[in-house]
Parts: structure tokens; C-alpha cells; sequence
């Protein structure tokens, strides 16, 4: 390292704290792609994931801008030198890379790169991944002319990657726990979905052949009945939408809130007369947990007003509150009595969206009358 070997060790120490901190795939691909490049003082470095069908599942570079990743074109297939370290698992140092026998050539938009420093990323004989540097921007006093990369760049990217197969490694096995524990919910929601559902059709069932069997002799109890069939068919309508939504949507995982809140309202706008807006304001990203709670909150509330408050027009706003957000839901609907509503035993999802909140230490506001509209307001502090 030219700046000697303190410097270099807290470099390194920096890089490695930097990779364990995150337990997102994507993540940790990108932090040791920065960590690398910044590391050895390259102009450009990547590390390519390969699929099973000769490409690469991901492929993430660093020191190139998305302007310039745009006009490369698609992703690269696995050939040259690349291919090579995930073959042979072997690390690949050459003073200029389009000398090098095995080089295939690359799109016109890519940028020139001379010497290179290629590294396997391996997890015992599995290779995960292959991770390579381009251009060295520094040479050290008294270096001769060709490869910029030097045997201790090689060695030190050695121990880099060692720790890149861990940490990527360790945000495999915590994506796959996470698949699993979606899958188990989803059996355990399958199960009461089942039970609460069933119980209430076969209530309404009973109720309708009691109907049946008092509308000649005793039309005024035949009536009462019919309203009991009315109110159990209601009651598992919201039991199906009540576990249906608590299955965490993909789209919130892959692309967070604020893109998976637009698309909704975006289906939303086309799917319903009323006008349906987002807006968003300086939103950091927040713990999946209040993502998921506010997302919950905003499709209560705009199920509610969509299909009961009549109204013209409804805005969803998300804006930063601190270190936070605020979720509003208004509408220029008819607007109810709040109270009135939880007398008569209705709560249009309002227990649980005040139970959501709750539950991410958030607060949930709710203001409407009747003839005045309605707004579902709720904040959450920051992560």
C-alpha cells in the first residue's frame, strides 16, 4: 500500500466492517464492489454473480455512471477472462487485458481498461462469484512500466474476497430464512383463512335455510334472518381481505415503499371512476417492518374510501417527519362519524390499522363528519 501498512489495515478494517453490515444480497454485492476499488485506488471494479445458464444472476460495477452502464447494453455473458476465474478459480493479474489470448473484445460504449486484477469468489469449491479491478490510478515510486496491480494488491484482494464469500454467504442463508418465514406465514394465514372463513360460511348457510323456512309462516323473522345472512357474508368478506393483506407484496421487498405505493395507486387511478393521487416528499428509506405497517395503513384506507365514501378524488402524500414519515389518505367523500361507527359495532378497518401503527411505535390520526371528507394520518418515527 503506498500509504504504508497502518493506513492499509484500517482501510481493510473499514472494508470488512463495511460488508458485514448489510444482509441484503444486492448490498453486500455493491459494498464489496466500492470497498475494492477505493481499497487498491482502481478506476474500475465489478463483481458478477453466474447463473447456471452461462450469464451472470447479477452483475454489479462500480466507477462507471448509469448513463454509461445504459450504453453498454445487457448484461455480459461468461467468457475471457472472466470465465476463466469462475472455471479455474484462479486470480488473474496481466499488465493489459486486451493482450491477453483469451480476451473477446467488449461493446463500443465500454470503457478502455489496460491492467487488471481478477479475484474468484469462493466458498470452499463452490465459486460464488468473480470480482476484478481495471486501471490503476497510482503506481508506486520506482515501479516499472506494465501491470499497475502489484503482488500485495493481489494478496490484499485475496483477503477481501475471502470475506466477500462470507458476507455474501451470510446474506444468502438470511434472504433464504426469509423466504421460509414467508412461507410458513403464508401456510399459517392458508390455515386461519381456512378456519375463520369456513366457520362463517357455514354460519351463513344455516342462517339462509333458516330464512328459507320462515318466510311464508313468519315474514318478520325471515327478514331478521336475512339481515343475519347479510352481516356473516360481510364478516367473511373481511376475514378473506383481512389475510390476504397481511401477506407482505414482493414489490415492497424489491423495490420499497415509495415505488410499491405509486404502482398501487397507479392501479388504483385506472381500476376506479375517482381520481387517485401520490405524492412523496424527501422519504429515507425506514426498517421493513414500518414499510410494511404504512403500506398496510394506506390500502386499508384507500379501500375504505374507494368503495364507501363516494368520493371524487383521494390523495395518498408520503413526506419525511424527522427521521421518520407521515402517511396521509384523504378524501372528499360523505365522511362518517367516528364515534357513531364504533357504537354500531363497524370499524372499517380502523382497529387494525391503529393496531399497525402500534405496533411500529407509530400514531394514527383519524378526521372525518359527515358531508366533510375523511383523512387517515399516520407517523412513524425513524428506524
Amino acid at each position: 500500500m503506498t500509504n504504508g501498512p497502518r493506513s492499509g489495515l484500517t482501510a481493510v478494517s473499514t472494508a470488512l466492517l463495511a460488508m458485514s453490515r448489510h444482509l441484503e444480497v444486492r448490498d453486500v454485492l455493491k459494498t464489496i464492489v466500492v470497498s475494492a476499488r477505493e481499497l487498491l485506488d482502481a478506476e474500475y471494479a465489478a463483481l458478477g454473480v453466474p447463473d447456471d445458464h452461462g450469464g451472470f444472476a447479477q452483475f454489479v460495477v462500480d466507477g462507471v455512471d448509469d448513463e454509461e452502464w445504459k450504453a453498454i447494453g445487457p448484461l455480459p455473458r461468461q467468457h475471457g477472462i472472466l470465465a476463466a476465474m469462475l472455471k479455474d478459480a484462479t486470480p488473474q493479474r496481466l499488465a493489459d487485458v486486451r493482450q491477453d489470448p483469451r480476451f473477446e473484445g467488449w461493446p463500443d460504449a465500454h470503457p478502455d481498461m489496460s491492467d487488471f486484477l481478477g479475484m474468484p469468489v469462493a466458498d470452499g469449491d463452490e465459486i460464488l462469484g468473480a470480482l476484478f479491478l481495471a486501471n490503476k490510478k497510482r503506481r508506486g515510486p520506482g515501479e516499472p512500466a506494465g501491470c499497475g496491480f502489484t503482488a500485495e494488491d493481489e494478496q490484499l484482494l485475496g483477503v477481501l474476497a475471502q470475506h466477500a464469500a462470507i458476507a455474501l454467504t451470510n446474506a444468502r442463508l438470511y434472504e433464504r430464512s426469509r423466504e421460509l418465514t414467508i412461507a410458513g406465514e403464508r401456510a399459517r394465514l392458508a390455515h386461519e383463512l381456512h378456519d375463520a372463513v369456513s366457520q362463517k360460511l357455514f354460519s351463513l348457510r344455516l342462517t339462509a335455510q333458516a330464512a328459507t323456512a320462515l318466510v311464508d309462516r313468519d315474514p318478520v323473522r325471515a327478514k331478521g334472518e336475512l339481515h343475519q345472512v347479510a352481516r356473516l357474508a360481510a364478516e367473511a368478506a373481511d376475514e378473506l381481505r383481512a389475510a390476504v393483506v397481511e401477506l407482505r407484496p414482493a414489490g415492497l421487498d424489491e423495490d420499497g415503499l415509495v415505488a410499491t405505493l405509486r404502482t398501487h395507486v397507479k392501479v388504483l387511478d385506472r381500476a376506479h371512476s375517482a381520481r387517485v393521487t401520490f405524492a412523496t416528499h424527501c422519504v429515507r428509506a425506514l426498517p421493513a417492518a414500518q414499510e410494511e405497517a404504512l403500506l398496510r395503513v394506506a390500502q386499508e384506507a384507500l379501500h375504505n374510501a374507494l368503495r364507501h365514501s363516494g368520493a371524487s378524488c383521494v390523495e395518498v402524500t408520503l413526506a419525511r417527519a424527522g427521521q421518520g414519515a407521515t402517511l396521509r389518505v384523504s378524501d372528499d367523500g360523505h365522511g362518517f362519524d367516528p364515534s357513531a361507527v364504533r357504537q354500531a359495532g363497524r370499524h372499517l378497518g380502523l382497529v387494525s390499522m391503529r393496531d399497525r401503527a402500534d405496533g411500529v411505535g407509530g400514531k394514527l390520526t383519524v378526521d372525518s363528519a359527515p358531508g366533510k371528507g375523511t383523512t387517515i394520518e399516520m407517523e412513524v418515527p425513524g428506524g
